[in-house]
């Protein structure tokens, strides 16, 4: 039989990367989106396409339900990979935006996660794949938000993986680095819609620096999507998955400087990144 795994995410990038890389190795894929343009273009793809969308209880609960039903009643994986970034200094986030990148990367996740544990618990087993970021263990500049959401992802993850000892599901925490996808330009529409930088104490670093990143295109040690996946099938398939993947040369070296570190040397490199 088939192995399933639901993917949250799924319109472009990773979560695209994902679903054609697993389908390629024999899984049925559940590919889910958030917008109904992109569940129909799942599905003209050849996806079995569900709507999820994080920041609706509602709507989670129905594409959750419609994923097992596509999957004949089982459900073996879930990869959480949808989300999206905040940038901008954590003193020029209004509590608005705060709240959204929270519902969207924590709040929604958890609730499609406690879903899949509670399906995975009458079966006895399950894999549960956690997309997180470098920034889910050591912080960076100017992604306040998007640092928070990833430290909270991860004090649920490492949580539940204790408590759900014994019960023959596994969680995995993948920590990317710079990689190629649509994530770049998401992030910075949230920026522009709720950030004030002209008024912005770092009105300087938004105009000049800020601008150039947003124009470099690709960043240093990028990588495509397909690193991601290589780390994903591990995650899904060995018969000893890891509890955390780390995905690009700044992943690796941020793990180990954070090990071996003091954190005011810590703090003095970040500053000058």
């Amino acid at each position: 039989m088939a192995r399933t795994v639901l993917i949250t995410g799924c319109s472009s990038g990773i979560g695209r990367a994902a679903a054609d890389g697993l389908r390629a190795r024999s899984w049925t894929v559940i590919a889910s989106a958030r917008k109904p343009s992109d569940v129909a273009q799942l599905k003209a793809d050849g996806f079995a396409a569900v709507r999820i969308d994080h920041h609706d209880s509602a709507s989670i609960a129905d594409g959750f339900a419609q994923a097992i039903d596509l999957a004949g009643g089982r459900l073996d994986a879930l990869f959480n990979n949808g989300g999206h970034g905040m940038p901008g200094a954590a003193e020029d986030l209004p509590r608005g935006a705060l709240e959204e990148v929270f519902s969207s990367n924590v709040f929604g996740v958890h609730e499609v996660t406690t879903h899949a544990i509670r399906h995975m618990r009458s079966h006895g087993a399950g894999r549960i794949v956690q997309h997180s970021s470098v920034v889910g263990f050591t912080p960076l500049r100017w992604r306040a938000a998007y640092v928070a959401t990833k430290h909270a992802l991860e004090g649920l993850t490492n949580t539940m993986r204790i408590e759900l000892r014994g019960t023959g599901i596994h969680v995995s925490i993948l920590n990317t680095g710079p990689v190629t996808s649509g994530f770049r330009d998401n992030s910075m529409a949230q920026f522009d819609r709720w950030i004030d930088a002209d008024a912005s104490p770092h009105a300087e670093f938004y105009r000049v620096k800020w601008t150039a990143r947003r124009e470099a295109g690709r960043d240093t040690f990028e990588l495509g999507p397909e690193a991601v996946v290589r780390k994903l099938v591990h995650a899904l398939e060995s018969p000893r998955p890891r509890r955390r993947y780390y995905i690009t040369t700044p992943a690796y070296v941020a793990a180990g400087l954070t090990r071996i570190l003091p954190g005011a040397a810590q703090d003095w490199i970040v500053s000058r990144l």
